[in-house]
């Protein structure tokens, strides 16, 4: 199934106004449900069914038969939500995020049961929903998070948009009012079919519980927690209306099926190995050898290890991402890409590029790869064009590492050594300019503190950065640093979530740290409810600008006048942010210079918790201290290619 496709399963209701009457229809339909759920349900494209208003899942006819109430009904409510959890627990899910609500009583009570599961209970939906994409970033695998029926579903949107994006794989359970209550004007209901669109991997409407269907039960858990992790990873909406009563009693679960004893658990995909790698690929291989090469490495890098080692084996340079995990300290990673590539050189033209993952967030490396005239080769393994210079020549639908591994064995002729020395001889002259301006600084920059989450935090932590300013001082000014792992929320380059995300990450029992913006902290304190109450290793490093600092580096800066552009895009908001994280049960650690902000990050780590560094800048002194580091980068980059 590709990434954009969407499935439905469709349930009793689906019926059409044609034919016989929608009574009639439900009783036949009803009549056959059992042998219909055993055999897997039918799975059919998005837009099927046989709804004539266009609304999928929905009946257009006259409203169906009222279901009488089984007396019953909340036992085989709790009976169907825990045989789901204990299926899902079976196919290794290990956490969930719950936001309180009445129609979503029976999975909550489920999932908060368990005792096999890390659950975390949050207020607000859209927060719960980041955090769970957050876990899912962490570990690699899927959280669930759970939602009431109505807006409280909405609220999930943006995350799911970012996860599908960005590939997380992430199980969005949607409780529901039943079908008999749909389109009549019942509170708290709306129509949940295919409620995000084309941003999820699949949309499987459960339908109401019934015990004649128990022997599915298992099946559609696997399937729906699978397939967030088939093809390209990515979210599934699992929609579960419930009649009332909504709290019963627990009955047996349904045993697992002869055929579900044996084999693997069908549940967690994990990448196949060596896919078809035939004569195109050795093709490939010809056209790389002997020839001046260059690996732009983003985000989704699956063994950063085999990209490093095939780069230093042919002695081309990486352009690493801190999203990539290659940003490490190896002869072959360059950290100051984007400085380099504002230099114009011969010495430093490749004739081939490896573009692997995601795109960087630089525009200076954007622009460079639109223009220049080597052939580039895109590295995909689900099949995705991301390639928005539409500058490469061809894609690979493969593995990063799977390709480098297969190039390593094809025994490439290297690149000149001299090439990949021009290129360390650049990136270490512009890492000593930017240190040696950076520490003349007497009061806190936002690229010095950047580098100063990079340079501290401890071995092993995860470091959340926010879009904005922050992704781009990390990208641009943080050095090589082994044993850290960044997370961003880059696929749909969104600054909402990202606290939340951030609390998510550090839900796996990670030390956490997260580097970002006043703007984007503030559309997000909602993530901060509960935060001092859970126990977790967060440090929020929080550049307070008073207003969005990344307008200030745009043409509305200077094609507008001051007083318009603070109104539209400086927007100053004046909130005290100590005050605010302190309302919250959190201290907050104030730095007055980036030497500081380093002492109190190491502080917050040494003490466990959370807790906010709040550092304090301005957005023009920002925006010229910037200017500056591109002059002295640029300079030095200029002399050491020169050879002075």
């Amino acid at each position: 199934m590709g990434p954009q496709q969407s499935l439905v399963w469709v349930n009793p209701w689906s019926i059409t106004s044609r034919g016989p009457s929608p009574r009639r229809c439900a009783a036949r339909l009803m009549a056959a449900v059992g042998a219909a759920v055993r055999e897997s349900s039918r799975l059919v494209a998005s837009g099927a069914g046989s709804c004539t208003s266009g609304s999928v899942g929905r009946c257009s006819a006259a409203a169906p038969t009222l279901h009488p109430v089984a007396p019953d009904t909340g036992s085989i409510n709790r009976t169907f939500c825990t045989t789901l959890v204990d299926e899902w627990v079976r196919c290794g899910l290990t956490h969930a995020v719950i936001s309180p609500g009445s129609r979503s009583t029976p999975m909550a009570l489920a999932l908060a049961e368990d005792g096999r599961l890390e659950v975390q209970v949050h207020h607000d939906e859209r927060s719960a929903s980041f955090m769970a994409l957050g876990i899912a970033r962490a570990t690699g695998r899927p959280a669930v998070v759970l939602t009431t029926s109505g807006t409280a579903a909405v609220q999930l949107h943006a995350a799911v948009v970012e996860a599908d994006l960005d590939r997380v794989p992430m199980l969005v359970l949607t409780a529901d009012r039943p079908p008999e209550l749909q389109g009549i004007g019942a509170p708290q209901t709306i129509n949940q079919v295919a409620l995000f669109g084309t941003s999820v991997r699949a949309f499987i409407d459960a339908g109401p519980p019934e015990l004649g269907a128990a022997d599915s039960w298992r099946a559609l858990a696997r399937r729906a927690l699978a397939v967030t992790t088939v093809a390209a990873n990515g979210p599934v909406q699992l929609n579960l209306p419930f009649r009332e009563p909504l709290v019963g009693e627990l009955l047996e679960l349904p045993p697992l099926l002869p055929h579900e004893h044996s084999g693997p658990v069908p549940g967690i995909f994990e990448p196949l190995e060596g896919s078809d790698t035939g004569s195109e690929l050795s093709d490939l291989a010809d056209v790389m050898s002997g020839r001046r090469g260059l690996i732009v490495a983003g985000a989704g890098i699956d063994v950063p290890e085999d990209v490093l080692a095939f780069a230093g084996a042919v002695g081309w340079p990486v352009l690493a991402d801190q999203r990539s995990g290659c940003r490490r300290d190896h002869p072959a990673v360059i950290a100051h890409g984007d400085a380099i590539l504002r230099v114009s050189s011969a010495l430093l033209e490749p004739e081939v590029i490896l573009r692997l993952g995601a795109p960087l967030a630089s525009k200076v490396l954007s622009q460079w790869l639109g223009s220049c005239g080597a052939d580039q080769v895109l590295v995909d393994p689900d099949a995705i064009w991301r390639d928005p210079e539409q500058s490469a020549g061809c894609r690979v639908a493969e593995e990063p590492s799977s390709l480098c591994r297969f190039l390593m064995d094809e025994q490439l002729v290297g690149a000149d050594a001299a090439w990949l020395q021009c290129w360390r001889q650049a990136d270490d002259a512009a890492e000593l300019a930017i240190a040696k301006l950076l520490a003349a600084q007497l009061t806190p920059t936002e690229p010095g503190i950047a580098r100063a989450v990079m340079h501290t935090v401890p071995d092993g932590a995860h470091v959340v950065v926010s879009s904005s300013m922050p992704i781009r001082d990390v990208e641009w000014f943080a050095a090589r640093r082994d044993s850290v792992t960044v997370h961003a929320n880059r696929g749909a380059n969104g600054i909402d979530g990202v606290v939340s995300t951030a609390v998510g990450v550090a839900a796996s029992g990670i030390p956490t740290a997260l580097l970002i913006g006043d703007v984007a902290f503030l559309h997000d304190t909602n993530g901060l409810l509960g935060l001092a109450a859970r126990q977790l290793d967060l440090c929020l490093v929080v550049i307070d600008n008073d207003g969005g600092g990344i307008f200030s580096f745009l043409p509305q800066r200077t094609s507008l006048d001051s007083e318009r552009f603070e109104q539209l895009f400086g927007t100053p908001h004046g909130v005290d942010i100590t005050t605010l994280a302190n309302a919250h049960g959190l201290a907050v650690l104030e730095a007055n210079d980036d030497q500081a902000a380093a002492a109190a990050i190491t502080a917050s780590f040494a003490a466990g918790g959370s807790h906010v560094v709040l550092v304090r800048t301005t957005r023009d002194s920002n925006t010229e201290l910037h200017e500056r580091l591109h002059a002295v980068t640029t300079e030095a980059i200029e002399e050491s290619l020169r050879g002075e």
